[in-house]
């Protein structure tokens, strides 16, 4: 039994309550979800809510290669952090944000002190 039916069957028990007694009881009788159950549910949601910074810290690592790099670097290293810190599931697409957050501050670092300004410069 999941954890979706355990909350199905304690919603449907408090619709059939006898209007006299208020118990909210009826024939059926509620299964306790074993702990193990629980707690793979828990984890299933946890990498859920943790694969959309790990998705942004690699689509903003990957955006700010080519603008913004002094503010989507460190932003992409903190989003792959939080992501890896809360065991997502797309573990690739963290560890990924998290080089393309790094490579942006190296472009950073190289644009400063190659040229001594934080802007691209393709012609001669």
């Amino acid at each position: 039994m999941t954890l979706t039916d355990f909350a199905r069957r304690a919603t449907d028990s408090g619709a059939g309550a006898d209007a006299d007694t208020g118990s909210g009881a009826t024939g059926r009788d509620l299964v306790p979800v074993p702990a193990s159950d629980a707690r793979a549910a828990a984890s299933r949601s946890a990498g859920r809510e943790a694969d959309g910074p790990a998705v942004a810290s690699f689509v903003l690592g990957l955006v700010g290669l080519l603008v913004l790099n002094i503010l989507l670097g460190p932003t992409a290293i903190v989003l792959a952090l939080l992501a890896l810190a809360r065991r997502t599931r797309r573990r690739g697409r963290a560890l990924l944000g998290l080089a393309l957050g790094i490579a942006d501050l190296v472009v950073l670092a190289v644009l400063v002190t190659g040229n001594g300004t934080v802007a691209w410069n393709l012609g001669g």
